[in-house]
């Protein structure tokens, strides 16, 4: 226990007069434990905070948007998306009225192409039910398409001041961290069960702040690959996995299944300017975004060629085009392609000019390897 009071003291400055220390006599409860978080993290925050486009000018629309891209993706990766997709889509009526072909393609390279979607139904609903202007209350938020808890308390939060919390990785981290909880972060319940207890003890004068910090001190501090830098987290005097030197044991997550492994062959075949390409299905995976011909299988060059042949094309030359994997959340493809140019596409593709793959349709990064190839790249 000296060490840890002593390891306290060397926190800056700034946090010091905010920091809760306690003894082995007389141990915080874990309500006490969470309420101590709201001093320092706020100061820490103030001073911390990164300079992020959508923060700048926080209202509802601008803080849904970037929640929802930020899901899953980097915050560096989404900044050009973000901007792009604004001028786009300023409001809620220009995005539900948007095509989905123009919507899909702005999306392009930010993967799980369902959050887009259900974007576009959400600001139809805002649209018609609350006059384009997202509802400044939790429980409506949660009802529109594509909203679940976690967004509905950071647009709550952040945009209307709304004292609910904001439960993400990044929080589920910190939180077990502090509380040195073994709970499975995988389970709802336990999420729900950490939801409850931060909406009881968090900042009722800057939930926002509240909520953002917590999830900074996740992205930069108390970071999900590596050692935490303990030193720098304002949070430190009172976290129990760091004074019981349990950080690499927390959070917990059960373990996943493995990944469903795939063979896909994929086809690049092409007429002069032109090149053959197919929508998938309006649902399952990658559902109404745009493909070169894609089967099943690990083809040979011979296989290959008989199956362009049984579609109609002619004069084939006949290239390989390297190997790709991609994985998805629950399945993993492994990829043969093959460079056709042919005198006649394949039927029953769509034909589309060849600069019309980086310009108008949407092709999802799963083939970036040889979409690479088509617009010159290495």
């Amino acid at each position: 226990m000296e060490e840890w009071i002593q390891e306290s003291e060397n926190l800056p400055d700034l946090y010091q007069g905010l920091q809760v220390l306690e003894t082995e006599e007389a141990p915080l409860s874990e309500e006490e434990r969470l309420q101590a978080i709201n001093g320092p993290l706020l100061a820490w925050y103030a001073a911390h905070a990164r300079d992020l486009p959508w923060r700048r000018s926080p209202d509802a629309y601008r803080v849904w948007i970037s929640e929802i891209m930020l899901q899953q993706t980097r915050v560096e990766a989404v900044k050009p998306y973000y901007e792009r997709f604004l001028e786009a889509f300023p409001d809620t009526g220009a995005l539900a009225a948007a095509p989905q072909e123009q919507l899909l393609k702005l999306w392009e390279g930010l993967g799980y192409y369902s959050r887009a979607k259900n974007l576009q139904k959400a600001a139809a609903v805002v649209e018609e039910q609350y006059g384009g202007r997202l509802p400044a209350d939790y429980e409506a938020l949660l009802k529109l398409p594509g909203i679940g808890s976690y967004t509905a308390g950071a647009i709550a939060s952040i945009a209307y001041g709304i004292a609910v919390p904001a439960v993400d990785g990044n929080v589920l981290r910190v939180i077990s961290r502090v509380l040195a909880s073994r709970e499975d972060i995988l389970k709802q319940a336990v999420r729900r069960k950490m939801e409850a207890a931060l909406k009881k003890t968090m900042s009722r004068e800057q939930p926002g702040a509240y909520n953002q910090g917590l999830m900074e001190i996740g992205a930069l501090i108390c970071v999900p690959a590596g050692q935490p830098r303990c030193g720098q987290c304002p949070l430190a005097s009172i976290c129990l996995a760091r004074r019981q030197k349990m950080w690499d044991s927390i959070p917990y997550k059960s373990p996943k299944k493995p990944r469903r492994m795939e063979e896909r062959t994929i086809l690049l075949v092409t007429c002069e300017d032109r090149i053959a390409l197919e929508k998938r299905p309006e649902t399952g995976l990658l559902a109404s975004l745009y493909q070169f011909p894609n089967l099943e299988g690990r083809m040979t060059r011979e296989e290959a060629e008989a199956w362009l042949r049984q579609k109609g094309c002619e004069d084939i030359r006949l290239q390989p085009a390297g190997e790709a994997r991609h994985i998805f959340s629950h399945v993993e493809w492994h990829m043969t392609g093959y460079r056709a140019e042919t005198s006649r596409l394949p039927q029953g593709y769509l034909e589309a000019r060849i600069p019309e793959i980086r310009e108008k349709y949407p092709v999802p990064n799963a083939f970036l390897a040889y979409t690479k190839q088509l617009n010159g790249e290495s």
